[in-house]
């Protein structure tokens, strides 16, 4: 399979694991072919899935949490999961603080 972000399949790779379907292989592919890209990638995830980027980051999700996609490349779902981990943790530990300045009753 060729696609516009994705990398060409040789007649004699292995074939592809069970399980894992059309849709979750070009959201594993197009995060390989991003790796160390420059630009806009919420363009790029327009163009390619024709939805949006929040839509595309809730598939790659589903998709990471997917035993068949561990099969398909471990090492790129356990870095995807790594820097997924890392986001959430990120978040977690914001705190927001009120300023208790603030003249707003």
């Amino acid at each position: 399979m060729v696609g516009t972000a994705g990398a060409a399949r040789l007649p004699d790779d292995p074939p592809l694991p069970a399980g894992l379907d059309e849709l979750s292989r070009r959201v594993l592919e197009f995060e390989l072919s991003w790796t160390g890209r420059d630009g806009a990638k919420a363009s790029a995830i327009r163009v390619e899935f024709g939805v949006t980027p929040a839509r595309y980051y809730q598939m790659l999700s589903a998709v990471l949490d997917s035993p068949a996609a561990l099969r398909h490349d471990p090492l790129l779902v356990r870095r995807l999961q790594r820097v997924q981990d890392a986001r959430a943790a990120a978040r977690a530990s914001r705190t927001f603080r009120i300023d208790p300045q603030d003249p707003t009753p």
